[in-house]
């Protein structure tokens, strides 16, 4: 007995030394082995229905079809559907990704020439068609601008009523919306405005309202940014081009420089203002011409065909013949002709009354004696006429009628006219806004290059 008991003690001291994980075996087992015999007698029927069941049967009838389908053979619908016209589109072609198939509108758009000057042979323009459920065509809408400037759009319109088709164009003015877009310099500004899709105009009106205060082709450094707010005209709800931009931000080197164009309640043009209300406007460009070399300064000179040393009263650029010249100023033209050496001439009274540009050896002029002329407007064009060696612009500024450097004075000429008092309740409500729109812009660039 003595021995039993000693073998059993073994027994039970080995089984507690094994590993755990064996021990947890067994007493799964001992759980699982419970839980059989648990289940084993518990009940997996239904319990018995408390209520007495009774079967109820009804007989159908069925909705007759017939009906519903005479209702949808009378049932139609329009199909809209717009396309982009290319280059060697024919009228099957276009209708056919048009997604109409209608042969008769295909050669009324092929006799029409009303319809096939508008249509074909022209990229790019935006095609509306509406089609029945049969695909023919119902009514079909394009627009254009006759000149990138116009303020109205002319719009086609093919209509069919009955078996036939009417053609008309009819004018109807340019609807102004604002847009919002923002960058981040990376390389060069175009190829950041590029990336943000900013049409190219709008480009060029960036870097004029901030050209004295921002180099954008030297002084731009990566991580400089710009936000702008321009408006866009479309043609009914199709964009048609670019107009001006109402606010802009561009942050240069850590330092923040913004604009917004107010026009005060009776003034004949607006401005670009700083956000303090402080006009952004030159009184002068710095150049009569948008991209321009000085070959010839200021000051005296051995002149080129007389062959002696004489005053050069103005300043020199070289250009093609037919470059465009622009007035630098707002003013009236006081001579608009030929005169001795100066050739073809233009002279220009400021509005201060002191001050007058000249444009000589011009090719064309562009303007009569008494035009209003208004800064950056195209005058003429470079030419060759009069006194002179080769194809450029002589340009005079003169004070007083006595000339003085352009390259000096440009420089310094600045107007610094602020928002009248009577303006100013006006100016602080749309720059609010203009604030908000800007910040949405920045935030859209920053969320965009994160």
């Amino acid at each position: 007995m003595k021995q039993e008991l000693i073998s059993a003690g073994l027994a039970v001291a080995d089984f507690l030394h094994r590993p755990p994980k064996r021990i947890t075996a067994v007493i799964g087992a001992v759980l699982l082995g419970g839980g059989g015999g648990a289940f084993a007698v518990a009940s997996l029927a239904p319990a018995a229905p408390t209520e007495p069941m009774r079967l109820v049967s009804e007989a159908v009838q069925a909705a007759a079809l017939s009906p519903q389908a005479e209702l949808l053979d009378t049932y139609s619908f329009t199909l809209y559907r717009s396309e982009q016209t290319r280059t060697a589109d024919t009228p099957e072609a276009l209708l056919e990704r048009l997604g109409v198939a209608d042969p008769a509108a295909a050669a009324f758009l092929r006799r029409n020439a009303t319809a096939r000057q508008a249509l074909f042979g022209r990229a790019g323009r935006t095609v509306t068609a509406e089609a029945n459920d049969r695909q023919e065509l119902r009514l079909l809408r394009t627009q254009w601008l006759d000149q990138e400037s116009d303020e109205s759009f002319k719009r086609l319109v093919v209509e069919r009523t009955g078996g036939d088709f009417s053609v008309r164009i009819e004018t109807a003015p340019l609807v102004a919306s604002e847009r919002i877009a923002g960058g981040v310099i990376r390389g060069t500004l175009y190829s950041a405005t590029d990336e943000a899709r900013l049409p190219d105009s709008v480009t060029k009106q960036l870097t004029e309202i901030f050209e004295s205060n921002v180099d954008f082709h030297r002084g731009l450094r990566r991580g400089d940014r710009f936000s702008v707010v321009y408006e866009t005209l479309e043609a009914d709800g199709e964009p048609m081009r670019a107009g001006k931009i109402l606010s802009a931000e561009v942050v240069n080197r850590g330092k923040t420089h913004q604009a917004v164009w107010f026009k005060e309640e009776g003034a004949a043009k607006g401005a670009y203002y700083s956000f303090d209300g402080q006009s952004l406007r030159k009184a002068y460009l710095v150049s009569p011409m948008e991209v321009s070399r000085i070959t010839s300064g200021f000051g005296m000179r051995n002149h080129p065909v007389f062959g002696y040393s004489r005053e050069h009263t103005g300043v020199d650029y070289a250009a093609p013949i037919g470059t465009p010249v622009r007035s630098v100023g707002d003013g009236v033209v006081e001579f608009a002709g030929v005169q001795s050496g100066y050739g073809n001439v233009i002279y220009v009274r400021h509005r201060n009354k002191r001050d007058s540009t000249v444009y000589a050896h011009l090719s064309r002029l562009d303007v009569k004696v008494g035009d209003n002329v208004i800064q950056g407007e195209t005058i003429g064009a470079v030419g060759q006429t009069g006194v002179a060696t080769g194809p450029h612009l002589h340009f005079e500024f003169r004070i007083d009628n006595d000339p003085q450097d352009p390259t000096e004075v440009l420089a310094e000429q600045r107007e610094t006219v602020p928002v009248t008092p009577a303006g100013k309740a006006a100016f602080a409500r749309l720059t609010a806004g203009m604030k908000t729109q800007l910040a949405a812009a920045s935030d859209l660039t920053r969320g965009s290059f994160e």
